[in-house]
């Protein structure tokens, strides 16, 4: 798979989930190009025949081995790499979720290194991907609002 994402031939449609549980976040930092040793959110591409909520519950699970509950969207990202020759060498769209963390404790996936519950406040002291702390706020409104 990693083939069809590097000088794709379209963009690639992804999901992330901003997992809040007890007023915390979960970030978790990548082990893997594009985003190595960056924290970020869990999440992956969109497979054939899923919905967007499944990809992010799949993917998270897959990952973090958390069980959670898709809120609403919080927000997107394209995430687009050149290469030396100005080329498209990863073009991702990633759509954002709002979530709560429903069961499971963490266990990573070889994807991830590290990951973290952390207040919204402490993102200011890691190195993270761009945009997060937009993201991660977004996601905490969008589930302090009524459903």
């Amino acid at each position: 798979m990693a083939d069809e994402r590097t000088y794709p031939l379209r963009p690639i449609l992804a999901v992330s989930a901003a997992i809040f549980r007890d007023g915390k976040v979960l970030v978790v930092r990548r082990a893997r190009k594009p985003a190595l040793s960056l924290y970020t959110l869990p999440g992956g591409a969109v497979e054939i025949g899923e919905t967007l909520s499944e990809a992010a519950t799949r993917e998270v699970r897959e990952e973090t081995a958390l069980d959670i509950e898709p809120v609403g969207l919080a927000g997107q990202r394209d995430v687009i790499v050149r290469d030396a020759q100005n080329r498209v060498e990863r073009h991702f769209v990633i759509l954002c979720f709002a979530a709560r963390w429903r069961a499971g404790e963490l266990v990573l996936n070889e994807e991830l290194d590290d990951a973290r519950w952390l207040e919204p406040a402490e993102l200011a002291t890691l190195h993270t991907t761009d945009g997060l702390a937009e993201i991660i706020a977004a996601a905490a409104e969008r589930l302090a609002r009524p459903a």
